[in-house]
């Protein structure tokens, strides 16, 4: 009878264990690895996250370029205390993100995200890409831009980022290089893209995080 409850209750602690590593935030590595644990903040371009074992954990300081996204824990158990967004930067807390790569020779891309109607999207672009001779621009787009009935976005500045929610959408929509939250219409996936009708002199790609 001693050894049936010593048993018991060995199972009920591992068990217990094993499920508190189910409500757990996740950091996706670009090296494959996935760290489950609390994310703590993410500052000046590090993202600090306490790594949690069976029986100990350690504090991570990883730069935000090693991080494809994060993953955080839907059951609520946080309270609200992890903060995903920069201090400063307007975005909510608690919001997923992902990397994405928005080539400049594609007419979309894929970001993998499924949104629904009305969600409230963020988005933050950094590089530049080339779209014709001697003109490369970042994610806001040619200043001073002309109409250009061809474009996707006629009015709105050439190579500049924009996207849709589904494959098939012609109900564009311009990001540029706004950091504010943007609520979309479709519900569906989203892709991203630039605001050119010439895709074939082009060269490079921004590197989006979509925070969703």
């Amino acid at each position: 009878m001693r050894r049936f409850v010593a048993t018991f209750i060995a199972v009920v602690v591992v068990g217990g264990l094993a499920g508190a590593t189910l409500l757990a935030d996740t950091l996706v590595l670009r090296d494959g690895r996935r760290i489950e644990g609390e994310l703590r903040s993410v500052r000046d371009g590090v993202i600090e996250f306490v790594e949690r074992g069976f029986f100990s954990s350690k504090t991570l300081r990883i730069s935000r370029d090693e991080v494809v996204r994060i993953e955080l824990d839907e059951s609520g158990s946080g309270g609200g205390s992890s903060p995903l967004a920069e201090s400063g930067s307007g975005r909510p807390r608690g919001l997923r993100e992902r990397v994405v790569a928005v080539s400049s020779v594609e007419p979309w891309s894929d970001t993998g995200i499924d949104v629904r109607a009305g969600q409230t999207v963020y988005f933050e672009a950094r590089g530049r890409v080339r779209w014709g001779p001697d003109r490369r621009d970042e994610a806001a787009g040619e200043k001073n831009s002309p109409f250009n009935a061809n474009r996707p976005i006629p009015r709105r500045p050439a190579a500049a980022l924009i996207g849709k929610v589904g494959e098939n959408s012609r109900d564009y929509f311009f990001i540029g290089g706004d950091q504010g939250p943007i609520r979309v219409r479709g519900r569906g996936r989203l892709y991203l893209g630039i605001n050119d009708d010439y895709l074939q002199d082009n060269s490079g790609a921004f590197t989006v995080t979509v925070y969703y």
